[in-house]
């Protein structure tokens, strides 16, 4: 989020100006390559210089909306992170002229139908632990049977479908294709880019084993191409205990409510480093959190001035409180 890198400067800079001098280091880290994944940013730094971003603690992006339900005002933060797991599956055919589609044997058509089937995976749904203790906090009671939850959320509001839907399982969303390059010719191979999450702990063992399940038997190849995240850290923290503060603070009638994030951030390499408690946390509360989430990596991405100055805030808060000043 390019907002929080902004406000995490400014916070910084004000703090030294103002000459606060923290117990431990208080580090800024703006790092490229959490989008693309080659290995020149956060994970290079873990990996390099380990003594230049080894911290306890770590305020990241991923999460903050303020929402409503169960009427109850929640400030949402990612505890745990899903694992990016994409693939490619490759199917096989035979080349023809398109003029003669019987001689042929079109991938292109053998795909369509593997592709429909992985738009139409629902996974057998898990309890999380960060599903517990959302439910627990907006419901008061404690979470149903996993296969009840959506049912619940339902009753609930619609934003907590949202939310909770893809924390019950792994994900799979196919996203890019690549057959024939020439309109005349019938592709004999054809390769499809599938955008998959893990659970925190699952592996991709596991998960091909479901994905082959779903395909069934064809003339197919799966080719993982990376797994990173799949990581989370415990609720119980001092940094929990600033940001609960803090919400009670700003607002006393709300309430922090941990997540697992669906996507993906950076926050996975100094937890898998160092055992850092990182938590994904850049406060919004005047953007409508729908609106927000269907902006991401759309048209007109943007973010409140307002919001950016509570975020801002938060962060020299949470500097304050983790980091007391010397005496």
């Amino acid at each position: 989020m390019k907002g929080q890198v902004a406000g995490s400067a400014v916070a910084i800079a004000s703090l030294a100006r103002e000459g606060f001098e923290p117990n431990g280091d208080l580090i800024f880290v703006a790092a490229a390559d959490e989008e693309v994944g080659v290995d020149f940013g956060c994970s290079w730094l873990c990996r390099e210089h380990p003594d230049a971003v080894r911290a306890e603690y770590v305020l990241n992006e991923g999460a903050g909306d303020r929402v409503e339900m169960g009427g109850k005002a929640l400030y949402l933060v990612s505890t745990a992170e899903k694992m990016t797991s994409p693939f490619v599956l490759r199917v096989h055919g035979r080349a023809g002229h398109a003029s003669m589609p019987g001689i042929a044997d079109n991938a292109l058509v053998k795909a369509a139908k593997l592709i429909q089937r992985l738009g139409e995976f629902s996974p057998q749904p898990q309890l999380e632990p960060e599903v517990a203790a959302f439910m627990k906090l907006v419901t008061g009671e404690d979470a149903p049977a996993p296969t009840e939850l959506l049912d619940r959320a339902e009753q609930i509001h619609p934003l907590a479908v949202e939310l909770v839907e893809p924390q019950l399982g792994m994900t799979l969303s196919p996203t890019m294709i690549s057959a024939s390059k020439t309109r005349n010719v019938i592709p004999s191979l054809v390769e499809v880019t599938v955008d998959c999450r893990l659970l925190p702990g699952q592996t991709q063992d596991e998960a091909e084993q479901v994905i082959r399940d779903v395909l069934g038997a064809g003339e197919y190849e799966l080719e993982w191409l990376e797994a990173h995240g799949g990581t989370r850290s415990p609720m119980d923290t001092p940094l929990w205990d600033a940001i609960e503060s803090w919400v009670a603070d700003v607002e006393p009638r709300a309430a922090p409510a941990p997540i697992c994030l669906a996507g993906f951030t950076d926050s996975h390499w100094p937890r898998a480093a160092f055992g850092t408690v990182a938590y994904g946390f850049f406060p919004m509360r005047y953007m409508d959190p729908q609106l927000a989430t269907r902006l991401v990596h759309s048209a007109d991405e943007r973010v409140r001035v307002d919001d950016l100055e509570l975020g801002t805030e938060f962060l020299r808060y949470a500097a304050r409180v983790i980091g007391a000043t010397r005496l």
